[in-house]
This record gives structure tokens, sequence and C-alpha cells, in this order.
């Protein structure tokens, strides 16, 4: 073997060592890309689920996540139940969730940390366009469907008691899924649909439904929806939550400049047929995509944020669909965001 063969020889070996001790060291997470060490995160997230997926597609498709010394291993889920299975089982390091399938997890497993505000976004509660009934208070003696368990439900009912109406007397509420809603709406010129006189839902169902003058809105509701971190990866990777939350802050500034972009990215992955207008509505309670600067974005909490998560919790317990009461604030640290922001 001459010098330089010798040489090249030696340098792939050295290659060879410094990639097989990180994959295969104490941090199993730990990368090298070119002179950089990246640590891999796996992140659950929900693929139709509007303003989210667009967060989502940006993580994927910009260098965010290399930017802050990460590599993203995503996975996809079509909603909440599927991914809090994923949790539990150990296959995600962070999630994106609402604030009713997050308390439900931590009913399960404790050992998972709110780290920083997702979004908000909207629940809905309709009637058909040409219903005769005009307000929540008319739904006396009326069928009501929605997902049962879901953040729709809670908002449809704490709207029925707000109204007067005792939900489990005054009103017929069924349980009725989120894709069953969307194959039942169809007439804009319906005064019912079928049996049911209204019923409740999340986006991005109620803004495709909105944007298409299928439905009429009695009541719009906001879910504070949330990232969360497994402490375990947190132990393992301490620089990672704050990492993580430098690039998602990052995301929303993509988000706010580059609309359209970040709509395609998510539509043709969600396979929604949803137009421009209906992202629109679906993105309008969320105050970070209409920022003006970027220094208007924040990911943290205000008050009213915990009270609605609290409540969330609150509604479970009482329904009996968790074991025991969930003081959601004590879940929250937003320590790693603090020294994101630095």
């Amino acid at each position: 073997m001459n010098k330089k063969n010798l040489a090249i020889a030696v340098i792939a070996l050295m290659v060879g060592f410094l990639i097989g001790y990180n994959l295969s060291g104490k941090n199993e997470d730990v990368l090298i890309q070119g002179e950089k060490e990246l640590t891999s995160i796996k992140i659950g997230w929900q693929i139709p689920w509007a303003t989210e997926g667009q967060l989502t597609q940006i993580l994927k498709n910009t260098d965010l996540l290399k930017d802050s010394g990460l590599v993203g291993d995503f996975k996809g889920f079509s909603y909440g139940g599927p991914l809090n299975e994923a949790a539990l089982a150990g296959e995600v390091d962070v999630i994106f969730t609402a604030d009713q399938p997050i308390a439900m997890l931590l009913n399960k497993n404790p050992n998972w940390t709110i780290i920083g505000r997702l979004m908000y976004n909207r629940t809905a509660l309709f009637v058909p366009p040409n219903s005769p009934i005009q307000d929540v208070a008319g739904l006396k003696g009326k069928t009501v469907a929605m997902p049962f368990g879901a953040a729709a439900q809670r908002m449809a009912l704490l709207a029925q008691q707000d109204a007067g109406l005792d939900p489990k007397k005054d009103v017929i509420n069924i349980n009725l899924g989120i894709y069953e809603q969307s194959d039942m709406i169809k007439d804009p010129e319906a005064k019912k649909w079928g049996n049911i006189d209204a019923m409740a839902s999340f986006d991005p169902t109620p803004a495709i439904l909105e944007e298409k003058g299928l439905v009429r809105n009695l009541k719009v509701g906001k879910i504070v929806s949330v990232i969360a971190m497994s402490n375990d990866y947190i132990e393992k990777n301490p620089e990672a939550p704050v990492n993580f939350l430098k690039a998602f802050r990052g995301a929303y500034s993509f988000y706010r400049n580059n609309v359209n972009q970040a709509n395609s990215w998510f539509t043709a992955e969600a396979k929604l047929d949803m137009t421009p207008e209906a992202l629109k509505i679906a993105a309008s309670i969320e105050p970070n995509v209409n920022a003006e600067s970027d220094k208007e974005i924040y990911i943290d909490f205000k008050e009213e944020d915990y009270a609605v998560m609290q409540e969330a919790a609150d509604f479970l317990y009482a329904q009996e669909l968790i074991s025991k009461a969930i003081i959601m604030k004590d879940f929250v640290n937003l320590s790693y965001l603090e020294q994101s922001k630095k």
C-alpha cells in the first residue's frame, strides 16, 4: 500500500471510529453531520391538524432543527389517541397535542413535561344554514352530535350549561366522529342532518364546512394546545428542550412570512381538500400567524390559557375519562423557554 492509500485508510478508520462511538456510546441520540453533532429527536405530530400541520411541515422542510443542533424523526398520527399510545410506548420524544389528550396522557404517565404552547385552535358548535335554531338556548329538546372525549364535546356541553340548559336532561347529546360528520354535511339548504339538529367539532373540519357555506356557527371555542417532552429524553439530552424551542419559534417566524408555502406543504401531506380561505379561518385564532414582527411571537402561556387547560382536565375527571384529578400547571416548566429566548 502506497503512502497516499495508507493515509486515506487511516482517515476512513478515524471517521468510522467517531461515527461508531456516537451511535453506540452512552448517548444513542447523538449523530455526526459534517463537523457538527446533531441530537436526534422523535417528533410525534398529527397529520390532518391545521396550523400544527403547517408548523410541522416547516420543521420538516427547513434547516431550523439542524441549525439548533437537532435532527428530526417525524412520526405522524391521525389524531391524539394513537399519538398518546406512541408516547406511552416510548416511541416519541416530543409531542404536539391538545389540552384534553395531554391530560389523558399525564393521567397514565406523569413522566412528561409541557415545555411550551403549541397553538390555539378552534372548536365550533354549529347548525345547518337554514336551521330555525338561532342560539345555543334553542338546542333544548334537540339532538346534538359530537366526538365524545374530544375538546369539542367539552365546549358544547359547557355552552349548553351557560345557556341555562341541562346537557343530560334538556339536550340529546350523541357520539359522532369527525369523519362521519363530514360525510353527512353536504346540503347547503339543509335544516337538519337526518335526525341531527346540530354538531360540535374541531378544526379543520368546521373551517372547511364554514368556508363552503354548509354550516352556521352558534358558538366558537378555543383549545390550548401544547408541546410536551418526555422527562427521560430531557434527562439524556438536557440541551434538547431549549434547542427545540428555538427551532419551533423559528417555525412561527417562517410561517407568518411564508403562509402559502406552509399551507402547500401541509395540504399535500394531509391530503385535505382545503382552500386557502378555509386554512385562514382555521388559523385565525392563533395570533402568531398574524404577528407583525418576530418580537410578537410567543409560545408561553397566559393565565387564561392555564384556566382552559385546567377546565379540560376537570372535564375529563368529571366524565370519569381519567382516574385522578390532574393539576395541569404542575406539569408545565417554562424555564427551557426562557433559556431559548437568550
